[in-house]
Formats: structure tokens, C-alpha cells, sequence
């Protein structure tokens, strides 16, 4: 797994960075470490390490969504960790459990992307504007129903999960690139991805950090490029 300082607050952990990489961030707290996302497999034995490094215990996992590559190293991080509090968006949590129900007022597209069977249940459900630590929670749903982000509200970075892609290039949910095409297949709503990428670059951060990809410093200026382009190719 590749280790990546962004900040004296944020450290991305990359799986298979080469062929398909799958991030997953811990961000530093001053009561513990928060984990966001876990990839595919279990990410213990190098969180283990970055612990002891950091000399604070994980005390929370907060995911973004529940596709396979953000929730499945869940059950190890847990093994691991015993104590730690598992949280979702209360929209996904359905989703763990294989519901793919839309609600009435959502458009009824099909719920795409790669879901595992869990057995384990979230400790906590998380709604709009809570916090997890000094992460705020942003709905962002588009590439799944529930999707949120997570904005720190110290700095600012932005923990966008798959709202955004930027391996194979910067571009928003749903809007495929060729050399990457995993996200865009795996997008549920294209229209609500689309304004969840306006909403979150509204929020001005200055990092933006996503689940497969390099993340940005200063990002504006690549945020409204791959709102252009997803504007371009949606309509």
C-alpha cells in the first residue's frame, strides 16, 4: 500500500496505486484518528503501522458510500480494532444489506457498481451537516444514492469519495474517461452527480481528495474544468 502525506492533518493510503488504486485517508485528530473508506480488502496491517507511527489511537471509520472498494476492508479494520465507530450515510446503509430500492422522490435509475455482502452493521448513520470528528458530512449523492463527502472544517480539505475521479483525468461522477472508466460505470444518477459536483466545488476547498486518483491542491480551477466537461457531456 502506498502512503501519502497530503497535510499535517490527512494521509492517503493507496491500494494497488499501479493497476486500480483505491484510497482510503486517516485524518489526524487531536482525540484519535478518523479512517475514511477502506478499500476492497482490509487495510490493518498498514493502518496498524501508521497507528503506532502516529502514536493515536483509530477511534472511527466514516465511509462515503457503500460500493465493495470504499466498504470491504471494513470487517478487518474492525477485527483489528474492535472499538471502532463504523459509520455510513443513513441513505446507503440499505445498501450494505443489498436494498436497492429508490425512494419516490429520487429518479429511478438503475443502482449501479460492485456491492459485497457485509456482516457487520454501521454504529452510527450520519445525515447532512453532522460531524465525524472535525469532518463535516455533505450530501453528494449521484454516483450512488447516499454518496456523501466529507469537508474538514480546520482546513477545508474535502474527502469527495467518488463524486470526483482523478486517475485518467479529473472528471465528475459519470462522466467517463477511457483510461479509468470504473467510476463513470459505477455512477447511478448522472444529472444528480452533476449538481453534487457544483455543490461541492461551492464549498471552496482547498484540497480535494478522492477515492481513485492523485489528490488536488487548489483544486477550483480542475473542479470547474470537470464541471464544464460533464456539463458538455450529460446534455
Amino acid at each position: 500500500m502506498k502512503i501519502t502525506q497530503l497535510s499535517s492533518k490527512l494521509v492517503q493510503l493507496t491500494k494497488y496505486p499501479v493497476v486500480f488504486p483505491m484510497n482510503c485517508y486517516l485524518v489526524i485528530e487531536d482525540d484519535g484518528l478518523t479512517l475514511v473508506d477502506s478499500t476492497v480488502s482490509s487495510p490493518a496491517d498498514d493502518l496498524t503501522a501508521m497507528v503506532k507511527q502516529l502514536g493515536k489511537e483509530l477511534r472511527r471509520v466514516a465511509l462515503t458510500h457503500a460500493h465493495g472498494d470504499h466498504v470491504g476492508g471494513v470487517f478487518g479494520v474492525r477485527q483489528r480494532f474492535p472499538d471502532v465507530e463504523v459509520s455510513i450515510a443513513q441513505r446507503d446503509a440499505p445498501l450494505l444489506a443489498g436494498d436497492k430500492t429508490l425512494l419516490a422522490t429520487e429518479p429511478q435509475t438503475e443502482v449501479k457498481g460492485y456491492f459485497v455482502k457485509v456482516d457487520w452493521k454501521p454504529d452510527r448513520l450520519l445525515r447532512p451537516g453532522d460531524r465525524v470528528g472535525s469532518l463535516e458530512v455533505v450530501t453528494s449523492p449521484g454516483h450512488t444514492p447516499g454518496h456523501v463527502a466529507f469537508l474538514d472544517v480546520r482546513d477545508r480539505s474535502l474527502i469527495a469519495g467518488d463524486a470526483f475521479q482523478t486517475r485518467g483525468g479529473i472528471a465528475v461522477s459519470g462522466d467517463l474517461r477511457l483510461l479509468f472508466p470504473f467510476p463513470a460505470m459505477a455512477t447511478w444518477n448522472k444529472q444528480t452527480a452533476l449538481a453534487s459536483a457544483v455543490a461541492l466545488r461551492a464549498l471552496g476547498p482547498t484540497l480535494l481528495a478522492v477515492g481513485h486518483g492523485a489528490a488536488v491542491s487548489d483544486p477550483a480551477a480542475a473542479m470547474d474544468r470537470a464541471i464544464q466537461a460533464a456539463q458538455r457531456a450529460f446534455n
